[in-house]
C-alpha cells in the first residue's frame, strides 16, 4: 500500500512539473514565445527563470523592466518572472532558454564558463576593485561585446549583467584579519576548481556545498563558515550561527541575463532597441536597490549578533595572485583581464 501511494505521488509530481514547463512554452496561448512578435498583434509572454525570492533586487528590477517593456511596445510583450527556482536550477534553465522552452533566465557568471572559458575572467578573485568598476566593464559593448556574442551559436544571447554583491568570509570563531586567521577553517564555497584554490590561497579549506545545507552544517560543526554577500548572510540567518563577518571582498561574480537567440532575432529593430534601453535602465535600478537592501541586511544581521570588521585586503590579494595567473590560460582571457585592470587605474 505504501509502495502504491509513493508511486502515485511521484506520478503526480512529474505531471505537475511537466504541466508547468508546458505552460512556459508558446507564450500562454497569446503569441509565440520563441518566434518574436505575433503577426496577429497578440501579446507574447516572456517567461523568465530566477533562483532568488521576490524581494531580491534583481527580481524587483526585472518586474519594472517588464512593465516598461509592455508600455513602450503597446502590449506586444508581457514579462512573467518565476522566482525561487520554480523552473529549475540555473544550469537547467540555461538549457530551457537554448531550446526556446522559456524566453530568459538570470544565471550566475560561473555557469557561463561552460560555454566560453573566457567568462572565467570576471569570476576571478579581486578582478574588480569596486561595484562601479565592475558595472562599467560588464555593460561596456567595446569590452564585452565579442564575449557576449560568442555564445550565440549555442542558442542564446547574453543581454547584460547584473551586480550580485561582494562576497566576504564569515565564520563562527573569530574576526578574520589575515590568511593565517583562516588556517584550518572549512569555508563553504561555490563549487569550482578556481574557488577551491582561491580559498586555499586565502588560508582556509574550500568546501563545496549546497546553499540550503550551510546553516545546519555550520551549526553542527561540519564547516566553520561561508562566504557570500550581506543579503544572503542576513536573509538565510547565518548571523545566528556565524557572527563574525569579515570584509575580505575577494569575489564580485556577476549574474547574466540570457535570452533565446531566435526570440531576440525575431523582434523588430524598434522593439529590440526598446528592449535594450529598458534593460539598461533595469540594471541601473538593480544597483540602487542593492545598496538599499544591503543597509537593511546589515542592520538585521547586527540585531542577530553579527560583528563586521574590515581587514586589509592587500594581504589576501597577494595571496591569491598565483591562482589568477594560473587561470589566465588563453590570449583572449589575458587581454580581457588586462582591459579590466586598466579600467581600474
Amino acid at each position: 500500500m505504501k509502495k502504491s501511494f509513493k508511486s502515485l505521488s511521484i506520478a503526480v509530481t512529474v505531471f505537475l512539473v511537466m504541466s508547468l514547463l508546458a505552460a512556459c512554452g508558446g507564450g500562454s496561448g497569446e503569441g509565440n514565445e520563441s518566434g518574436g512578435e505575433s503577426s496577429s498583434g497578440k501579446t507574447t509572454t516572456l517567461k523568465v527563470a530566477f533562483n532568488q525570492p521576490e524581494n531580491h533586487p534583481q527580481y524587483k528590477a526585472m518586474e519594472e523592466f517588464g512593465k516598461k517593456l509592455s508600455e513602450r511596445t503597446d502590449g506586444a510583450y508581457e514579462v512573467e518572472i518565476y522566482p525561487n527556482e520554480l523552473l529549475g536550477a540555473q544550469r537547467e534553465t540555461i538549457e530551457l532558454v537554448q531550446s526556446g522552452t522559456i524566453a530568459m533566465s538570470i544565471v550566475a557568471g560561473s555557469l557561463m564558463e561552460n560555454f566560453n572559458e573566457d567568462f572565467s575572467v570576471f569570476n576571478l578573485p579581486y578582478v574588480f576593485d569596486s561595484r562601479e568598476h565592475q558595472m562599467s566593464i560588464l555593460n561596456d559593448e567595446e569590452v564585452v561585446g565579442d564575449l557576449y556574442k560568442s555564445v550565440e551559436g549555442q542558442g542564446m544571447k547574453v543581454l547584460g549583467a547584473f551586480h550580485s554583491g561582494v562576497r566576504n568570509v564569515y565564520n563562527k570563531e573569530k574576526a578574520i584579519e589575515t590568511p593565517e586567521d583562516l588556517e584550518g577553517m572549512k569555508i563553504r564555497i561555490i563549487e569550482s576548481d578556481t574557488n577551491i584554490k582561491m580559498m586555499e590561497a586565502m588560508g582556509g579549506v574550500g568546501t563545496p556545498m549546497g546553499q540550503g545545507e550551510v546553516y545546519t552544517a555550520i551549526q553542527s560543526g561540519v564547516i566553520d563558515g561561508g562566504e557570500n554577500n550581506e543579503l544572503i548572510y542576513s536573509n538565510l540567518k547565518h548571523a545566528e550561527i556565524a557572527p563574525y563577518y569579515s570584509y575580505t571582498k575577494h569575489l564580485m561574480i556577476p549574474d547574466y541575463l540570457i535570452i533565446n537567440n531566435d526570440l531576440m532575432n525575431g523582434m523588430s529593430e524598434e522593439h529590440q532597441n526598446i528592449f535594450k534601453e529598458e534593460l539598461a535602465a533595469a540594471i541601473d535600478t538593480e544597483v540602487e536597490l542593492w545598496d538599499e537592501d544591503v543597509k537593511a541586511a546589515i542592520e538585521a544581521a547586527e540585531a542577530a549578533g553579527a560583528k563586521f570588521n574590515e581587514p586589509d585586503v592587500k594581504v589576501f590579494q597577494e595571496a591569491v595572485q598565483p591562482v589568477i595567473d594560473e587561470k589566465l590560460t588563453t590570449d583572449n582571457a589575458k587581454a580581457l583581464y588586462e582591459k579590466v585592470r586598466e579600467a581600474a587605474e
